[in-house]
């Protein structure tokens, strides 16, 4: 296997906050249990995007499931890319499928699924889900963990 600082360019470095989604560079880093089937998590609470029409703030919780195959996200890059979206236009669910399908497309996993439960904008949540497939076979799934919008009530 590559070492991990082949693929790891940002890790152990400063490194500013990448100015868009598209600049942001995501890293890998190999799998040292790639003949086990495991779920990792990450979770994103304070995840902000922009609305594409008023320019305002949307505010999500983030929760990525995946099962690796051969590579692991490198954290580090994972944290700079979610917060590269701070000042990011897109609708609630170009940037949750965005993110899932990078995220595959870099890490070819066995399964990913990624949840975004937004925060209400014009009076509804939204909230978007997404994932590769079915998940594999007696694969250990909990809750992401987030309970439905209820507001004041």
């Amino acid at each position: 296997m590559d070492s991990i600082e082949t693929h790891a360019q940002q890790l152990g470095r400063q490194t500013a906050l990448p100015a868009s989604p598209e600049a942001a560079q995501l890293d890998r880093v190999p799998n040292p249990h790639a003949d086990t089937d495991y779920l990792a998590r990450f979770t994103a609470p304070e995840f902000t995007s922009l609305c594409p029409v008023t320019g305002q703030p949307d505010f999500a919780t983030l929760v990525i499931d995946y099962v690796p195959d051969q590579w692991l996200v490198e954290s580090k890059s994972l944290k700079l890319y979610l917060g590269s979206f701070r000042n990011h236009g897109a609708f609630h669910e170009d940037c949750t499928v965005g993110i899932g399908r990078r995220l595959q497309g870099l890490l070819a996993p066995r399964w990913l699924r990624i949840g975004g439960y937004w925060y209400p904008r014009g009076g509804i949540p939204i909230d978007v889900f997404w994932q590769t497939g079915a998940p594999p076979a007696g694969l250990w799934l909990p809750d992401q963990g987030v309970a439905p919008y209820r507001g004041r009530g």
